[in-house]
Order: C-alpha cells, then sequence, then structure tokens
C-alpha cells in the first residue's frame, strides 16, 4: 500500500512550497512539488493546510483530492509494467488538477498532438485533397503513446534537436529489445518519428539534421510468413457442414473476400448498395478507406455470385470475424503444419508486453485472418490474369509493391510468354512481301 504524504519544502520566502512524498515499501520513494504554497502558520501538524479561511480550505480539499488520485492511479498501473518514478509522479499531479503543461513545439508529442488536432485540414501528401483518415489518425495516437512510454524510461522528453543517431539506435533497441515488437511495427514507428520530424521542419520547427538520414526497416521475405487459402481450401469451406449461424456468416465474409481481393474495413462495409450489374457480371465499385483509391472487383465465381444476390452476410467487427473464421478453417479440416506467427495464448490483456506474436508451426486454420483474404486473392490470381490488371483491383500503386504484398519475385520469363501470347492474340502478323510489275508507260 502507498504512503502519501505532504510536507513544506524550505524556501526563503514566506510562503513556501508543498511537495508530496510517494512511498511504497523500500523499492519506491519519491518527492515531487505539488505547485501549491502556504504559509508556515497555515500548516497543521498533520502536515495539512488548516481550514481557518476559504482559500485554505480548498487548498486542504486539494491535498486530499490529489492523495485519492495517486492511491487510484497506483492501483492501476500494480499489474502493468509503468515504470513509479518521479516523472511519473509529476505527470499524475497535473492530470488531477487538469494542468496544461506549456506548448513547447520542438517537443516531439507537441507535434504529435498537434498533428492529431488538426487532421481534418492536413494536406493529404500525392493527393488533391485534404483531411487525413480515422485509421491515420489512429496510428498518430498509439505513436504518442509510445513515445511517452519511453519518455517515462528515459526520464525525460524528447526533443527534436535531440534526435540523433545514437537517439535512433537507442529508441530501436528498446522497442525490438525490450518491448518486443516486431521488425515491422518497430519499423512502422521509426517511420512515424521521420514523418513527425520533417513535417515539424516544414513549419520552421528546429529539428536535428539527422532527422532526414532517418531510415525504417522492415521483416525480409525470407522472415514474412504469408498464409493463403488456394482455391481448394476455399472449396473445402464452401462444402464444410456448418451448424453454427455465425460460422455461415463468416464462410460467407471469407468466400467473398477471397474473390474480390479488399481488406477486411472495406470487405466488411459492403453491403448490397455496392452491386452494380455490368454485361451480366457483378461489380462492386468501392472507395479504399486506407487510400481512397477508387476501384472496382468484379466476381466471377458463382457461389459468390449467389451468396450476394441471395445470402448477403450481415456485418461484424473485424475482432469478431477472425474469431470465428478460425473455427470455420478447423470444421473445414484446414490443418496443414505451417510456419507462422499467432498471438501468444498467454497473454494477459493487462500486460501490454506479453501481447505478441509468437513464431512456430501451427495448424493453417490457427493462422488464418481476415488479411489471408486479400493475400489470397493475389496469390490465386496471379499468372492467371495479368499483374496491371490485379493490382487495379488491389489498389497497389505499382506492381514491384503487388510483388512484394505477396511474396513473389518479379518473372521475367512470365513477362516475356505474356507479351508472344498478347502479340499472338491482338497483332495480325504480317504477310509475305509479293513481287508485283508496275506498268509504266513505255511498256
Amino acid at each position: 500500500m502507498a504512503n502519501i504524504q505532504f510536507k513544506l519544502q524550505k524556501s526563503i520566502k514566506e510562503k513556501k512550497p508543498i511537495a508530496v512524498r510517494f512511498k511504497v515499501g523500500r523499492k519506491i520513494d519519491i518527492t515531487a512539488n505539488t505547485g501549491f504554497i502556504i504559509s508556515d502558520k497555515d500548516w497543521t501538524d498533520k502536515n495539512l493546510p488548516k481550514k481557518n479561511n476559504d482559500a485554505n480550505k480548498r487548498l486542504h480539499k486539494s491535498m486530499l483530492r490529489l492523495q485519492s488520485y495517486l492511491e487510484d492511479r497506483y492501483n492501476e498501473v500494480l499489474t502493468t509494467s509503468t515504470i513509479i518514478d518521479k516523472y511519473w509522479l509529476i505527470n499524475q499531479i497535473n492530470t488531477c488538477f487538469e494542468r496544461v503543461e506549456k506548448k513547447d513545439a520542438g517537443l516531439v508529442v507537441n507535434h504529435i498532438q498537434y498533428i492529431i488536432d488538426n487532421a481534418n485540414t492536413r494536406k493529404v501528401a500525392g493527393r488533391n485533397q485534404i483531411g487525413i483518415t480515422k485509421s491515420r489518425v489512429k496510428g498518430y495516437e498509439t505513436f504518442k503513446k509510445v513515445i511517452q512510454e519511453y519518455e517515462r524510461v528515459i526520464k525525460k522528453q524528447v526533443h527534436f534537436l535531440e534526435i540523433n543517431k545514437g537517439f535512433i539506435e537507442k529508441f530501436t533497441n528498446w522497442l525490438i529489445n525490450t518491448k518486443k515488437y516486431s521488425k515491422n511495427y518497430a519499423g512502422k514507428q521509426i517511420d512515424n518519428l521521420k514523418t513527425v520530424c520533417l513535417d515539424a521542419e516544414k513549419l520552421d520547427i528546429p529539428v536535428n539534421t539527422y532527422c532526414k538520414q532517418i531510415e525504417s526497416f522492415k521483416e525480409t521475405n525470407d522472415e514474412r510468413y504469408i498464409v493463403t487459402l488456394s482455391f481448394t481450401e476455399l472449396e473445402k469451406i464452401r462444402t464444410a457442414e456448418l451448424t453454427k449461424e455465425a460460422h455461415i456468416n463468416a464462410r460467407k465474409w471469407i468466400l467473398i473476400g477471397c474473390e474480390i481481393g479488399q481488406r477486411a474495413s472495406d470487405l466488411l462495409n459492403l453491403t448490397k448498395e455496392n452491386i452494380r450489374y455490368n454485361k451480366g457480371y457483378i461489380y462492386f465499385d468501392i472507395i479504399q478507406q486506407k487510400t481512397k483509391k477508387h476501384v472496382t472487383a468484379p466476381v466471377i465465381n458463382p457461389h459468390v455470385i449467389d451468396i450476394i444476390e441471395n445470402e448477403f452476410p450481415y456485418k461484424l467487427s473485424t475482432q469478431k470475424l477472425n474469431e470465428y473464421i478460425k473455427e470455420v478453417c478447423k470444421i473445414a479440416e484446414i490443418n496443414e503444419l505451417i510456419k507462422g506467427k499467432r498471438l501468444n495464448p498467454e497473454a494477459d490483456k493487462d500486460k501490454p508486453e506479453t501481447i505478441r506474436k509468437i513464431l512456430g508451426i501451427y495448424p493453417k486454420h490457427e493462422l488464418i485472418t481476415t488479411h489471408s483474404f486479400r493475400r489470397s486473392f493475389a496469390t490465386n490470381y496471379y499468372k492467371k490474369v495479368f499483374t496491371s490488371v490485379l493490382i487495379k483491383i488491389t489498389g497497389h500503386s505499382k506492381e514491384s509493391l503487388f510483388l512484394d504484398y505477396i511474396n513473389q519475385t518479379e518473372d521475367k520469363d512470365a513477362n516475356a510468354d505474356l507479351f508472344i501470347q498478347q502479340h499472338e492474340q491482338n497483332i495480325q502478323r504480317p504477310t509475305e512481301p509479293q513481287l508485283r510489275i508496275v506498268k509504266t508507260g513505255t511498256n
């Protein structure tokens, strides 16, 4: 149990600062200034303000409020890896009294908050539009929490001028070795940091010159484990005997998702209103949430067409769908043992550091997620349909990104074969030249 006491700090002035001492056993013993001041004559032997006037009554009440607040916050973090130090104590004091800290534009967290606060009027790079997506805003909010947690570790706020090579190396080490984040997630945080630095520089905020040299990173192809459903496996899922309504609904989303190649955020927002008929085929006209690209996805599988026209699935959360599709795939006996990453089954939601993906050999049904739909579409139709056509449906900006997405390298022979095939189909071969006698007036 925390022992919380107030005391007056030494000062040559008549009114002295009130400090709070926060002590837990022998390991935690920290003191911080509360920001309040009081005269010796108005201070009691119980280390609280006297209630001899209205101002001191309010101050007495504030001290008790802070004491109760600190006890509650400490109880909340007992089961987490939060570091209880002077930095934590100062933050709790400021939060308790809703104090607004000085907005130093040179602090990284303040500029991240500036980006969040102005999200709806921010110009989107490379596009003639303003306003960043909700998912991108959420990404900035998460990144801000990552920086704030790191600040608690290093016990100081991060300033743009301090972001040099040494800082990046230490921050990267903390992300990967201490927090145990994946290379992709850690690399994304480094990429976020560079983006925020360059954005601050555009507003004439001084930043370290090294910011432009910051390099992100991600897993290599050898470290990536892409899980997809083949046409044969999709047929097993289609014909599996399911009894639960939730499983039947999840199966419909699996079959539609693997047919149109869209992200879960776009897939689960589809309704019959998105259907358009063209020459007897069903088209889905979609504005992708992440990229704002307009794509049209055709549906050619007759079983999927039947689902769309007669038994359109009901909407549910991505989290729930991820749960149900694993169960559906298990029933369909998608049991091949493959290498991949899955969430630690012993993870504790109250201990974020335990919620990590673990590499291992698992039955395939345990590794299927909604993201497998999009990759399955791209993988299944690769080399069966021109890649230039596929990327127009998936929304990839260029072929190299599409190939990286499905862990493929460019097949130059396949490109040459397709050229020959298209040439033979669409370009008429010239006939052999024929000699012809041209008559002249002298004949």
